[in-house]
């Protein structure tokens, strides 16, 4: 009976885990604006429809937007510039640009479908409008590299291999460690693709590139020298990322 048993429990895991794998892989699609393969599972208005329902509950957790409209209007400017210059134009997102009030966190971040964020902590610390349009130019690039989309499919199919995990083998634990293990990669490659998009949306904006490298230099200070090690962080080391942007600029130099 206990062989019996458990061999129906191997093969409900490996129905589940085949399910969920089909289905992951049947999601793949062309991103048509950056050419890289990923699963998707949902549309470009359902990725609207999600960014638009998160932004006022992200935006009272940063303290609100920030009271000043001169602020704020600087931020429009360089956003819909970047967005009027490059392929996200052409995109159906629909892009907003919030400056928050949050004056210790250092961060911006962009939300499913165009809604693109970046804190009081951080706008304040960037030297020139350059410096502005790197950070917004990466969340854009955040935005058309459908990346929280992404996250959200792989998210799902390692849930789903985890369920199969726990009922085919008391497995679960271990495959819900490989996956996140996985979505930090991810994660990190995501980064650094927003980056490079970042570079080339400043280059066809008019903005010099290499104030990126202040941007980067900006987080790296702020993070101080107890920051998290690169292999159990969501982000790459701003040094290796400073590398990528230096390669980048080159790159679309030539071109």
């Amino acid at each position: 009976m206990r062989k019996g048993g458990l061999k129906g429990r191997l093969l409900i895991g490996v129905a589940i885990a085949a399910f969920f794998l089909i289905k992951h892989y049947m999601s793949r699609e062309t991103n048509p604006y950056t050419g890289k393969v990923q699963a998707i599972d949902m549309t470009a208005e359902e990725e609207i429809q999600m960014g638009l329902a998160s932004i006022n509950q992200m935006a009272q957790q940063h303290g609100g937007l920030y009271p000043n409209e001169q602020y704020q209007a600087l931020v429009d400017k360089v956003g819909n510039k970047l967005v009027n210059n490059s392929i996200a134009k052409d995109t159906p997102y629909k892009y907003d640009f919030h400056l928050l009030a949050d004056p210790s966190t250092i961060n911006a971040f962009a939300l499913p479908g165009g809604q693109i964020c970046i804190t009081y902590a951080l706008f304040s610390k960037l030297k020139n409008e350059d410096q502005l349009a790197g950070v917004l130019g990466h969340e854009i690039g955040h935005v058309l590299g459908k990346h929280s989309a992404e996250r959200i499919a792989n998210s799902k199919m390692w849930q789903g291999l985890s369920t199969a995990g726990s009922v085919g083998a008391d497995m679960g634990g271990v495959v819900s460690q490989i996956g996140n293990g996985t979505l930090l990669k991810n994660g990190r490659g995501d980064e650094l693709e927003s980056d490079e998009l970042g570079v080339r949306f400043m280059m066809r904006s008019g903005y010099d590139p290499e104030e990126m490298i202040g941007v980067m230099q900006i987080l790296k200070d702020a993070a101080g020298p107890n920051r998290q090690p690169e292999f159990s962080s969501t982000h790459p080391d701003p040094d290796n990322r400073i590398e990528k942007i230096r390669e980048a600029i080159e790159k679309y130099r030539r071109n």
